[in-house]
């Protein structure tokens, strides 16, 4: 993800005078900003690029729990922080529930505004590196032998090396040159670093 796309941020408001206030606020901040007059216009430009989502939660044809609800559908994990208008909390808590990350009631500040998209940005980038830490444990364990892969399943079960050389059949001594080998293709130096590769591909 290139720095651009943490600065990018879908407007979506079914009232014009909102989305040029926002939009004004956010460019002003150094934001990039695309602006949408519905949900469904916003589902049409998918894949969008990267960035977060302000949605808000009134509007015609489709509201913002719909259009949250239909991103999750798609697998789009865009962060999402809603905008409500004052009595709308309990839709609020449903967005949150379904995965937003913030909401802010309208009127808002500026600095209300902005703390909740950098929460955003902050989810966002926590997600790519998660991402990019299981793409490269996948790597890693792509590299070793099928009998390592075994031997390395073994030791993440707490199983020792006598117990993982019985149910393979082969020896001791075979498990602990296996593991040794392993260790080597890994780039680790402990077992506890092994355990959190394979934790972090089973992110992935």
């Amino acid at each position: 993800m290139n720095s651009d796309d943490t600065r990018l941020v879908h407007l979506v408001d079914d009232d014009g005078a909102i989305r040029r206030s926002v939009g004004f606020m956010l460019k002003t901040s150094g934001y990039e900003v695309r602006t949408y007059e519905s949900g469904v216009e916003l589902l049409k430009s998918l894949p969008a690029a990267p960035g977060c989502v302000l949605l808000d939660i009134r509007m015609p044809g489709m509201d913002g729990l719909q259009v949250q609800a239909e991103l999750a559908k798609r697998g789009v994990s865009l962060p999402v922080v809603i905008m409500t208008g004052h009595g709308d909390v309990t839709l609020a808590v449903q967005a949150m529930k379904a995965g937003a990350v913030d909401f802010i009631e309208k009127p808002f500040e500026k600095g209300v505004l902005l703390e909740a998209i950098d929460h955003s940005f902050d989810r966002l980038r926590r997600a790519t590196e998660s991402r990019d830490r299981a793409d490269a444990a996948v790597t890693k364990l792509n590299a070793l032998t099928a009998r390592e892969r075994e031997v390395l399943e073994g030791l993440a079960k707490g199983l020792p090396n006598k117990t993982i050389a019985f149910d393979l059949g082969i020896s001791p001594r075979t498990v602990e040159i296996h593991r040794a080998n392993l260790m080597t293709k890994l780039g680790v130096r402990s077992l506890s670093e092994a355990l959190r590769i394979i934790f972090a591909a089973q992110q992935r």
